[in-house]
């Protein structure tokens, strides 16, 4: 079946977009802000329904704040989700540590987590982008990226082109953008797979944290979501494709007994995930934001965060016309998240047990001393990336 575009694309504009998640809209709804042309397409017919990413932290919503200083964008999205300020971490049943983010009051106007599925944070910039105007050009696939001396020339699956004084990839790991500029992605891969579902549950820890438990196979997060649902994001060695309910429920019998009781599978998947950073971030007139710059593991929820951050640091600069400070003050975030995840997610596959003795006393250490605590609690929520 044809899919007809519900709105033909321009011939020209100052930057073209190539990809429409959150890191796109931020930035369209960005430029749109400062007044600068652009076109943002998207090869989908439309937004994913799938929660994918589900934590909002709170550098975020403070750049949701300097978007719109009225407060209302940030409030649009809090009022969809849910605040946690309480992470906890788990031996089985067993308490190993918890993080507080009440220790930020006084460094951030959002001392939590915000709990809250992608397609709500995607709905929230998009209503935010038709209210200045903008829309996304849809489904156009982008197939060919050339630029030279005077612009940037896309071409369309549909033979569409469009031209841009500079292209944005913000169109994820397999980035067209990034590969017509020729730009190398470092980094390798993690052997085990990794479970996403989106559950209906009874969990013994209730809706008030967000749980990290460490298990036999590898750990597993337990976050809440706002409809009272939860999120599980569980390492193990192989996994279906799609993974079921038994299986979400034997997972979780295995890593914290008696804790679980699945009653409804809403949606689940089975992925593969990446560490990896561009090794630029600007070629010419081709920019790169979101996860065609860098991709991670999921553990602290950081990825779209970061992508939504990169994509108001680039709007500002193209904006002012201040590109050349755009990967400085960038790419170096996204090697400290991704060398932060990588720890993360290792520290806690661990097997060894004397490393994983180890682990826990330093967690409770951490945990324990003030300073370091509230140091890890700013980390997480990306108040360090201001």
């Amino acid at each position: 079946m044809t899919i007809t575009p519900a709105l033909p694309l321009p011939t020209r504009t100052d930057v073209a977009i190539v990809g429409a998640g959150p890191t796109g809209l931020a930035l369209a709804v960005t430029l749109a802000e400062a007044g600068v042309d652009f076109v943002l397409l998207d090869r989908q017919a439309e937004g994913a329904n799938t929660s994918r990413a589900a934590v909002v932290h709170a550098r975020t919503l403070e750049v949701f704040d300097e978007l719109d200083p009225s407060g209302a964008l940030s409030a649009e999205l809090i009022g969809r989700g849910l605040p946690v300020s309480r992470f906890r971490i788990r031996e089985g049943a067993r308490p190993v540590a918890t993080l507080s983010f009440d220790g930020l009051r006084g460094r951030t106007a959002h001392p939590y987590a915000l709990m809250v599925p992608q397609y709500e944070t995607e709905a929230v910039l998009l209503a935010r982008l038709r209210a200045l105007g903008g829309e996304v050009h849809r489904p156009y696939e982008v197939t060919g990226v050339t630029q030279d001396a005077d612009g940037v020339t896309l071409t369309t699956a549909g033979g569409e082109t469009l031209r841009a004084d500079r292209a944005v990839g913000a169109d994820g790991m397999h980035s067209a953008v990034r590969g017509a500029a020729g730009i190398s992605f470092t980094g390798a891969s993690y052997g085990e797979s990794f479970v996403l579902a989106d559950v209906a549950m009874d969990w013994a820890p209730g809706p008030h944290e967000v749980s990290l438990t460490f298990g036999p196979v590898g750990p597993t997060v337990v976050a809440p979501l706002p409809d009272g649902r939860y999120r599980v994001v569980a390492t193990v060695a192989e996994a279906p494709a799609t993974p079921d309910l038994p299986f979400v429920q034997e997972l979780l019998d295995r890593v914290a007994p008696g804790q679980a009781t699945v009653r409804a599978l809403a949606w689940s998947s089975r992925f593969r995930i990446h560490h990896r950073v561009a090794d630029r971030y600007r070629a010419g007139r081709l920019l790169l934001a979101g996860d065609a710059a860098h991709v991670h593991s999921p553990a602290g929820g950081q990825g779209m965060n970061t992508g939504i951050q990169d994509a108001y640091a680039l709007g500002r600069a193209l904006a002012t016309d201040a590109l050349d400070g755009y990967e400085a003050a960038r790419r170096p975030v996204a090697l400290r998240v991704v060398a932060l995840t990588d720890r993360m997610t290792r520290f806690s596959t661990t097997r060894n047990p004397a490393l994983r003795l180890v682990r826990n006393a330093g967690l409770r250490l951490l945990a324990g001393v003030p300073a370091l605590h509230d140091r890890a609690a700013a980390e997480l929520a990306e108040l360090n990336h201001r």
